[in-house]
Formats: structure tokens, sequence, C-alpha cells
């Protein structure tokens, strides 16, 4: 496909998520960017043809590679955390029906939109935090890839539900196109379809007020993970989201991360 082709696709999706009144007009408009439908469209990953279950889970990370992760030594830790994400749904009943995708918050697609078996783990040669943070752009990047999919599937009429976690260990530095108030749009509509979860973890880095940063973004508190900056809670927080994230794949109804 031709980039054009790319941003045809994906522009098409979303505005048929838009009149089957699934994205409000101020959604969509946060995702009709320029360039948002190639990044968008580089996520999309396997075809329908290559979905063989009649209902699909999307998982999807975006593990933040700013430099300050690296500074503050838990590279290892946010790396470990994803891993064993991806793990816990590969055991779970579920693992055949859960799709793959993971996004760094710099926009590296790590792994586009794939079966469990061949999700790409996190490893010191794939993984290198030293960029910085542009929140705000890419959280809408990485939402409308989610939703982009769904959209996807939903017409080839396969049931979707989609867990998303956003990892970051400080507020926004580096969005251009973005503001709160554009993510928050679209998570507002994506929340109204009951079918999508949008989590959030902030790492502390002392001065970060990480729930009022994301419930600007339109996050519930109940949906937000604040681990303290130290390995052992980077994991536990990874572990509490797997939870989630296997529960979800069960077709369990879940209000938060206390449920």
């Amino acid at each position: 496909m031709s980039k054009k082709d790319d941003d045809d696709k994906v522009k098409k999706l979303l505005e048929d998520a838009h009149d089957q009144g699934a994205l409000s007009a101020a959604a969509l408009a946060a995702l009709d960017v320029v360039d948002v439908g190639a990044q968008i469209q580089s996520g999309l990953g396997c075809t329908v043809d290559d979905v063989a279950a009649s209902e699909v889970v999307l998982l999807t990370m975006m593990p933040d590679d700013s430099q300050s992760i690296a500074h503050a030594g838990n590279t290892d830790a946010v790396r470990d955390g994803h891993n064993f994400v991806i793990e816990a749904l590969r055991g779970s009943k579920q693992s055949g029906e859960v799709l793959a995708h993971t996004r760094y918050l710099n926009g590296h697609v790590l792994c586009a939109y794939t079966g469990l078996e061949h999700a790409v783990a996190m490893t010191p040669s794939n993984y290198n935090p030293h960029l910085g943070t542009p929140l705000y752009d890419q959280t809408a990047v990485v939402l409308g890839t989610v939703i982009a999919k769904a959209q996807e599937l939903a017409q080839a009429g396969i049931a979707v539900r989609t867990v998303t976690l956003l990892i970051t260990d400080g507020g926004d530095y580096g969005s251009t196109r973005c503001k709160p108030a554009d993510v928050k749009a679209i998570v507002t509509d994506m929340l109204a379809q009951e079918n999508h979860i949008v989590a959030a973890m902030g790492i502390s880095d002392g001065a970060t007020d990480f729930k009022a940063v994301f419930r600007a973004m339109g996050i519930p508190d109940r949906w937000i993970l604040t681990p303290g900056n130290s390995a052992g809670e980077i994991r536990r927080a990874f572990a509490v989201f797997s939870q989630s994230a296997v529960r979800a794949s069960q077709g369990v109804q879940l209000g938060g991360f206390s449920n």
C-alpha cells in the first residue's frame, strides 16, 4: 500500500466509527491530523483473514522510552513488566483470542497487532529509553490504532474487547499536536462503548501528580496505577494490570483495578 492508501484506509475506519456513533466529532478531529494515519496504519498488523476467533481481545501497551526511565534505573523493570503481561496472557485460557500491539511512547512500533505467540518481547537490544515524553500526541496515536483495529474487526463480524495500558514516568514534554482535552475526547468515546479499558501507569518522578495528568486525559482514577520509583513497585503494578487484562480477556466486566 502507498502512504496515501494507508491514510485513506485509516481515515475510512475512523469515519465509519464516527458514523456509527463510536467516535464524536471532537475525537475524530483529534485523530484527523496529516501524519497520524500512517502512524496508526503501522500498528494495525495482521489482517482480518488472519483472525480465526469469533471474539478478540486487543492488548495494547505504550511503554515509556524517555531518558528519565534510564536515568532512574528503571529500564529493566519496565521491560520485565511489559514481558510479564504478555506471558500472563499467553498462560490464560483465552490466549488464542488475544492480539497484542506495543508502541513506545516516542512512536517506535515494537510489534503491530499479532497473535500472542508472535508478540515481541522487550529486550536490551530493542528498548533503549533515551528520548522525550510526547505523552498526548502518542496517546492519541495509540488509541486511534486501538479504535481503527477494533472497527476493522467489528466490520468483519468479530466481537472485540480492548485493554490498553499507557506508561510514563513524567508529564507531557514534546507534544506538538494534541492537548489533554483532545485525548480526553477520544478516551471518553471509548469508555462510552463499554468494551474498552484504558488504563495508565504513572511511575513516580517525585514531582508529577499523575492522577491529575491522567484525569485531564479522561482516564478514571480506578484505572490509574501510581507505583513508586522502584523496580519492585513497578513490577507489582504491571502484575496488577496483567490480572485485569486476563480477567477482561475472559469476558469479566471490570470496574477498575480494585475489582
